[in-house]
């Protein structure tokens, strides 16, 4: 009786211990941003937004913008953006990912190992700075570098985040053409909801890309 009892409480022990291997592993993966606007609300959304141009950098410092800020448990917001945009994500206990597959959407290219993925800020901190973020508070700065209900934040082939470094559309476009379209609109949204300007060739060049779509 006694050797059935400990056989039983031994197995509950390995059922538990399994089960926490499973969850430092593979937790479940994060929700995406909100899906984006249709073109013609793109348009209208572009229409509303304040043309002027583009502020003084002075001052600017990627550190003004307090970003990977903790998110849930172990995970902060770079950790929480590799699981959302990848498939088949493994995890450490402290949520950085260790294995998945990433497409990125600049420029179509699959990556396997998370340090060849860059996490873009749709909307570069020096563009959010020159563009009305230099007069916020800290606190709205976080938010806007950390924003994980609006589309941007992108898992993205590093070298290509490089290349578009603080770039505007009217400087830079992503490579994958097909892109453009969403690129635009997503751009558009994040401007929109942040009340940031835009110059005459930032919305030149969003209009041309809407034309895509």
């Amino acid at each position: 009786m006694r050797t059935l009892l400990w056989t039983a409480v031994a197995g509950c022990l390995a059922c538990l211990l399994s089960s926490c291997a499973v969850t430092a592993t593979d937790d479940p993966r994060p929700t995406g941003p909100a899906p984006g606007v249709e073109p013609g609300q793109a348009r209208e959304r572009l229409a509303e937004l304040v043309v002027a141009p583009r502020g003084s950098i002075s001052g600017y410092d990627r550190d003004r913008f307090p970003h990977w800020s903790a998110v849930s448990g172990n995970c902060n917001t770079r950790e929480t953006v590799l699981r959302r945009d990848g498939e088949d994500v493994r995890a450490g206990a402290d949520c950085s990912p260790t294995s998945g597959e990433w497409t990125s959407p600049y420029d179509g290219a699959t990556w396997t190992d998370p340090s060849d993925v860059d996490i873009d800020h749709l909307v570069p901190l020096a563009q959010g700075w020159v563009s009305g973020a230099r007069s916020w508070t800290d606190e709205r700065r976080e938010r806007f570098a950390n924003d994980l209900d609006r589309p941007q934040l992108k898992a993205v082939t590093d070298n290509v985040n490089q290349s578009k470094s603080d770039q505007a559309p009217d400087e830079w476009k992503p490579p994958l053409e097909a892109q453009w379209c969403a690129y635009s609109s997503d751009w558009i949204v994040v401007k929109h909801h942040y009340q940031l300007t835009i110059t005459t060739a930032e919305r030149e060049a969003l209009t041309q890309m809407l034309d895509r779509c």
